[in-house]
Formats: C-alpha cells, structure tokens, sequence
C-alpha cells in the first residue's frame, strides 16, 4: 500500500507455499483490493494444493464479503513433494464454498513436471516443485516474442500506405496490395524482440527443477536465507545459502539475480547498523563471490526495472 502499485489492478496472485509468512497475508490482501476497486473480472489465485480450503475458512470465518469473485487454481502435487511418512496429505472434506467463489481448476503436471498455470496471448506462467519442508513451487514467467520493427522506409517503397495495414502486417498477416503486389511480415519487419523472462522462486534448499524452464532467463529472485557458514543448518530447514544461489543462478544462466528471504538476524542495507549488527551484506558479498554485480539485495518498496534492451546485453 506505501508503493506505487495500484492495488485495484491485481488480476493474478501466486502462492509459492502454504507457511505462514508467505500466505498469511492473503486474505487481508483479498479484503483490500475489494475496497479499492470495484472488479469486472474475477481474480485468479494460484498455489499448492490446500490453498482453497485455506482461503474458504480464513474468508469465511471472518465473515469477510469481497466486491468481486476470485478463482483458485490448486496445483495437484507430485510424490517428490511431499513423502506420506513426512506430513501425511489431509483429505478431509473442503469447508464450504465463499459466496464470491468461483469454481477453479485442478493444475496437474506434465511428464517433464512442469505445470503450466497461465497462457495467453502476452506470456506463459509455469511451475516446477523445489525442495522444502512443506510442498513449495518456483514460478516462471515467459513474456511472448514481439514482431520487430517496421521498416516504414520499405513500406512505402512498395507501396504500402500508412494506417492500419501497417498493424496487420505487424500481427503477421500478408497483405496484398491493390497493385496485386504481396508484401509479408519477414519482407518489412525486423529482428523480433525477444520476450523477458523472469523466475521467481519460493523458499527452497534446491531449485534445481528450474534448470528444466528458466534456462538463460533475465531475472531470478531467490531466497538467501543465511550465510554460508550456516549450510548445514540451511538445509536442514529448507533454505538456501547465498553461494547455493548463486551457483544455481550460474548453472542457469541468468543476467541477474535478485536475493531475498533473509533471516530475521541480517538488517538491511539502509538500516543505521549499531555495534554487534549483522547487515544483508554479509549475504550479497558472498553471492558477489561467484556472480560478481550481477547481484542485487532485495529490499522493502525497492523497484528493479528490467527492459527489453537489456535482455540482449552480455
């Protein structure tokens, strides 16, 4: 609410996993949007299974009516995820349905384990599980290639008078002419702009899984819980040092890496540090180590613009 953001126009929500600092904001977040905005379409909201059943009791009980209808899309588990020694799955009824409920679906995974959440015509969402205490997924969004640019100079060499022709020829339709002359796309368009794509992780002690969908991606963002010396400890609790990030980051391929999650005992780079202080620094130093200033620390209400030019640079 303190960002530039505006709330109103949230249309997708998606839940890594079921633990409390990730997802016990949810309701309040629901109940907030519904008083600045009055939505047309329903928002859609993505997570592990148990996520409707969580919604429909904490919404319900609290007796909280929202001014729009919202979907819950469960991704269906996979073994890997959850062994029923562990934490055995809860198949008790669903709670009752929330009157602004919409039916949602099941997301099932396909044979290489890749859910695919959302297709349209701008982007690709997709899932992979990652390893942690409780069932817990990394999300990968892929922004569609853009025709390149019109070469408006060939255009009206050949004829092609400015208006809307110009925009079906960019949509990939060719055109003929009244002369009978066919102009196509790849005659007058340029080298296609291609799509950003960005990674965004849950809490994890290996995300190797992402290796199968973010390969060469633009921006990861990923959990560095604590420091390496704690690696023992950070496994154990399903978390992630900052060289164990990095190095995934390496294996990737990405152009940057974003890290976040720190532990309650790390302040943060603005923070006035007093004596006996431990900064996020700690964190991005050893993360510099092996990616070098391709690291950033993430921090409450910092922005990161990330361009399409800079996806092409080395």
């Amino acid at each position: 609410m303190k960002s530039s953001l505006k709330i109103g126009k949230i249309s997708k929500i998606f839940i890594t996993h079921l633990h409390g600092d990730h997802v016990f904001g949810l309701p309040g977040l629901m109940c907030t949007v519904s008083q600045n905005n009055q939505r047309s379409e329903p928002v859609e909201v993505y997570g592990p299974r148990g996520l409707r059943n969580y919604l429909r009791v904490s919404l319900g009980h609290s007796h909280a009516e929202l001014g729009f209808s919202f979907v819950v899309h469960e991704l269906e588990l996979v073994p890997e995820q959850l062994p029923p020694e562990k934490w055995p799955i809860d198949d008790s009824p669903d709670a009752a349905v929330h009157p602004n409920e919409v039916p949602g679906s099941v997301i099932r995974c396909d044979e290489q384990q890749v859910w695919t959440c959302v297709s349209d015509n701008s982007c690709m969402v997709r899932a992979v599980w990652v390893q942690h205490r409780v069932p817990c997924f990394a999300f990968v969004v892929q922004e569609h290639d853009r025709p390149g640019r019109l070469d408006v100079e060939k255009l009206k060499s050949l004829g092609v008078p400015p208006g809307p022709v110009y925009g079906r020829i960019k949509a990939g339709e060719t055109v003929t002419l009244p002369s009978g002359v066919k102009v196509s796309p790849e005659d007058v368009l340029g080298e296609s702009l291609k799509g950003l794509v960005v990674a965004v992780g849950g809490d994890s002690s290996d995300s190797s899984q992402l290796l199968k969908v973010a390969q060469n991606a633009d921006l990861l963002v990923h959990e560095a819980t604590s420091e390496n010396a704690n690696h023992e400890l950070c496994i154990e609790r399903g978390h992630s040092t900052p060289k164990m990030t990095a190095e995934l980051a390496k294996m990737l391929g990405v152009k940057r890496l974003i890290i976040t999650h720190y532990s309650h005992r790390y302040r943060p780079l603005s923070y006035d540090l007093k004596e006996g202080d431990l900064s996020v620094q700690v964190l991005l130093s050893e993360a510099q180590e092996i990616l070098g200033n391709r690291v950033t620390c993430a921090e409450d209400l910092m922005t990161f613009s990330l361009t399409h030019s800079e996806s092409h640079k080395d």
